[in-house]
């Protein structure tokens, strides 16, 4: 990819692949591909099918690229597209997205053999949160992927999502005091 630094925007490597820049298109997909895997298996729970999704928006967002305003966030731009095929998926294979959720996404680095009393405390956490976000409604368990496993704020998933920067909050907020009430209800204890 010679021509091509790393200092490049997403939204200048957009616009070249737009002009026909293969480079920059690969570039992206680079940047984003770990993040948007992250994201679909948290949303199906299962990587195989994860993965079939993400190539499907990377084909996707290759095929639109000129439908792509340079003016706005292009990371936006493709998580409304891993979104939609994150949704059409589960309706396309009758999941149940409640009942899948990868604990190791909350937790990516691995307990330490020597602190096993801290070990057994973080089980156990694993799996009250665990159950206690399968619990949730997709539309609260969305916002909290994307806010807290995916690092956006709120106008970047408000423009995934379409909806209204407030409403972000609002599922936020009502997300993070549901599953206050169930781990309170599992009578969790650290």
């Amino acid at each position: 990819m010679e021509g091509l630094g790393l200092e490049l925007t997403d939204e200048e490597l957009a616009e070249r692949a737009q002009k026909g820049d293969i480079d920059a298109f690969t570039l992206l997909v680079e940047r984003y591909e770990k993040k948007i895997l992250r994201y679909v298996t948290s949303v199906l729970g299962q990587l195989a099918d994860a993965e079939d999704v993400v190539q499907e928006v990377f084909l996707k967002a290759y095929r639109n690229m000129r439908s792509f305003d340079i003016r706005r966030k292009f990371s936006s731009w493709l998580y409304r597209i891993a979104h939609n095929e994150a949704m059409n998926a589960i309706k396309k294979r009758r999941y149940d997205p409640l009942l899948f959720f990868d604990a190791d996404t909350l937790f990516p680095h691995p307990l330490s053999a020597e602190k096993t009393d801290q070990a057994v405390e973080e089980k156990e956490l694993r799996q009250t949160l665990e159950k206690s976000l399968n619990t949730l409604p997709p539309k609260y368990r969305e916002p909290m992927v994307l806010h807290y496993l995916q690092e956006l704020g709120y106008q970047e998933i408000a423009d995934i999502l379409h909806v209204p920067i407030g409403t972000v909050g609002v599922r936020l907020k009502r997300a993070k005091l549901k599953l206050k009430l169930l781990i309170k209800k599992t009578d969790y204890q650290p």
